[in-house]
């Protein structure tokens, strides 16, 4: 484990943060130094119109669409511009969210796969990992995604995860697609409010996560090296995560789910503090390949600001 930071360098890492995009300031401010809920909010408010998130918006096509399309392989699309927004926290309330958003809900459709073709955006298609965060963008900027939650609920599988490939006989579930709709079931459960089946299926679903210390094999307690399907290593970390599982996108859920004092992550909680660098930041440690819309952080091996700001927070939430 790194030495604890001196009060001077975790001084110099907030000021590092705040000297930075809205997007990450409110963040910071809200979830690591505790400012006025109104200076927060003043903030926040500022990621429509400044910045990363005023810089995606101008983006969208007249068509309602990012990149032309409701999803793609090149992470430019619809979905995962407004995966983006919504980490961003761009206020929902806001009248460029509902232009946006509106826009999407009109104008989006899914197209390529005659099981799909034609969906509203909003209601989804057939792959369980991209449904998870089809109903998390939604859920967050108040759409009606019930149907994609029920689809979701119907969907896992007798280990209490999910998986894309169970529509080919896979059994077992997968980290990645787990995580997906897990951020799902927990934004409806925020923004719409949690109803018995909502609540149990993440519950169910959070053990998943839990009985593997969020990185290991149930069966043998090894060490997951490489995912499977994608080659990712789930113990370094990404910003944006995408589809792709790690730790600190585990720990991430359990903070925003409210998991306290449960001697399962505290294996986990050392990893993320084992990779704060000497300066007390944490870098990029893998960009996936795409293109991005813009670009928000200084690149693959480069300090991270995303990742900083998420891996204090997680620290701060299990030390609280």
């Amino acid at each position: 484990m790194t030495a604890t930071p001196s009060g001077h360098q975790e001084h110099n890492v907030i000021q590092w943060l705040l000297d930075s995009d809205p997007s990450i300031r409110w963040q910071v401010m809200q979830d690591l130094i505790g400012a006025p809920a109104e200076e927060v909010n003043a903030e926040r408010a500022r990621v429509a119109v400044e910045g990363f998130g005023a810089q995606l918006l101008a983006l969208q096509k007249d068509d309602g669409s990012w990149g032309g399309t409701a999803w793609n392989r090149g992470w430019d699309s619809t979905m995962h511009v407004l995966m983006l927004l919504r980490d961003m926290g761009l206020e929902p309330a806001s009248s460029e969210a509902h232009r946006a958003v509106t826009l999407v809900h009109d104008r989006v459709i899914w197209r390529g796969n005659a099981a799909y073709e034609g969906n509203p955006f909003f209601a989804g298609e057939v792959e369980t990992c991209i449904n998870g965060q089809v109903g998390a963008v939604g859920a967050y900027f108040g759409q009606d995604v019930r149907g994609i939650i029920d689809r979701l609920i119907g969907e896992q599988l007798p280990d209490g995860g999910w998986n894309c490939e169970a529509v080919n006989g896979s059994t077992r579930a997968s980290f990645n697609t787990t995580i997906c709709v897990l951020e799902a079931l927990l934004e409806y459960e925020l923004r719409v409010g949690g109803t018995s089946d909502v609540t149990q299926t993440r519950l169910r679903g959070q053990e998943y996560l839990l009985e593997r210390r969020l990185f290991r094999r149930r069966s043998t307690g090894e060490v997951i090296d490489q995912d499977r399907k994608g080659g990712a290593a789930w113990t370094r970390f990404a910003f944006p995560t995408w589809w792709h599982y790690d730790v600190l996108r585990g720990l991430e859920y359990l903070r925003r789910a409210g998991v306290r004092h449960d001697e399962r992550v505290s294996e986990a909680v050392t990893l993320v503090e084992s990779k704060r660098e000497p300066d007390g930041r944490w870098s990029l440690e893998v960009q996936y390949p795409g293109k991005m819309p813009i670009e928000i952080d200084e690149g693959e091996g480069n300090p991270s600001r995303w990742n900083t700001l998420r891996a204090l927070r997680v620290l701060s939430w299990y030390n609280g």
